[in-house]
Order: C-alpha cells, then sequence, then structure tokens
C-alpha cells in the first residue's frame, strides 16, 4: 500500500501509476513526487539515494523532477537510519550484553 511519509494516509492513486510532480496528500498536504515517498530513499546512502543515476536533491521533502521516483510501498520512504536511541541501546547492549 502506498502511503504519505507525513502521516501515513493512503494514497489513492491507480494501480501502477506515479503521483504528479505537483501532488500533494489529500490529507496533510505535503508534496507526494518527493525522496521521502521513494523507494529508492536510503538515509545511509550517498545523496540519500540508492540511485547512481539521479541528480542530488537538497529538500528530501519538497516535490521534485526525478524521473526514477517510484512510491514506496508500506509506511512511506525506503531504507531509513534507525532512531538515536535505539543505536545507543544496541551499542549498550553489545559491551554490556
Amino acid at each position: 500500500m502506498k502511503k504519505c511519509h507525513s502521516c501515513q494516509e493512503s494514497w489513492d492513486g491507480s494501480p501502477g501509476s506515479q503521483p504528479g510532480r505537483a501532488e500533494t496528500c489529500s490529507s496533510c498536504g505535503v508534496d507526494l513526487h518527493c525522496c521521502l515517498n521513494c523507494k529508492l530513499y536510503d538515509s545511509s546512502a550517498a545523496n540519500q539515494c540508492s540511485s547512481r543515476t539521479t541528480e542530488a536533491v537538497k529538500n528530501k521533502e519538497k516535490g521534485n523532477y526525478c524521473d526514477e521516483f517510484e512510491f514506496s510501498q508500506g509506511r512511506g520512504g525506503g531504507k531509513k537510519s534507525p532512531p538515536q536511541d535505539d543505536m545507543e541501546s544496541k551499542w549498550k547492549n553489545l559491551f554490556n550484553g
């Protein structure tokens, strides 16, 4: 299911289609055709994108013209870094467990 990265509202586009460059979430109004909704978004990759052929996008929350955009399935956005507190607890468990 395709969902907005911001509010998790489902996107009602037709199967196989992608949101347009200026399309916004019907619930919260954020841009849908943005890096944070793309399956290629990866906060640990260079330019936060797993594609090696796309140009860098500065604002990941704003609509863009990326031809490689493909709406992520699930919670919106591709791979994201774990929350800081989760990383700290794993680090502590590594040496205390």
